[in-house]
């Protein structure tokens, strides 16, 4: 499957968002993916977000800070933004497990700076925020309004590779 980087932005100011918010583990016996849809972030407790609302059903990329996807080893959490046509998330860190989740399913798990992080949420505060992600220039460029920001990211060459390929198993195919 063919997976696009980029577009609007929704934005999850804490750290430490754990998988449990993310895909709670009542719904881990599902046996597929679309089924998780409906619960991404439900039980995420957050000022003003609401995981039924607009913002969640048209983000794209999920911008947060440290520590995301923490908690629970679980393939789950990155499928459930799969699922929900998000395959770019944002932050200053991530647990371990969860960032190389997001790259074997194909998908960014883009780390920046603090400062960095800071002014993206400064743009935020500021209307819509659009994100668009230049993978073989390994650069986003954010959008609000008249206000355009670009930062690098760094990326290994393997993980490259799983993203380019579109996840693990297609990248073990073409190869082995």
């Amino acid at each position: 499957m063919k997976k696009t980087f980029g577009g609007a932005a929704l934005f999850l100011d804490r750290s430490d968002i754990n998988t449990d918010e993310i895909i709670p583990a009542k719904y881990l016996t599902e046996v597929t993916k679309e089924a998780l849809k409906p619960h991404c972030l439900e039980d995420l407790k957050l000022e003003g977000f609401d995981p039924k609302g607009e913002a969640l059903r048209k983000a794209r990329v999920v911008v947060s800070r440290q520590n995301f996807g923490c908690g629970s080893s679980r393939e789950h959490a990155p499928w459930v933004f799969e699922v929900n046509d998000i395959h770019t998330i944002i932050a200053e860190s991530y647990a371990r497990i969860f960032r190389q989740n997001m790259f074997n399913g194909g998908m960014l798990a883009i780390e920046l700076p603090r400062e960095q992080i800071d002014r993206l949420f400064s743009m935020a505060g500021q209307g819509e925020v659009e994100i668009l992600v230049d993978l073989s220039g390994s650069a986003i460029t954010a959008r609000c309004g008249d206000k355009v920001e670009t930062y690098p990211f760094d990326i290994s060459p393997f993980d490259r590779a799983l993203v380019e390929s579109g996840g693990w198993v297609e990248f073990a195919d073409a190869r082995y």
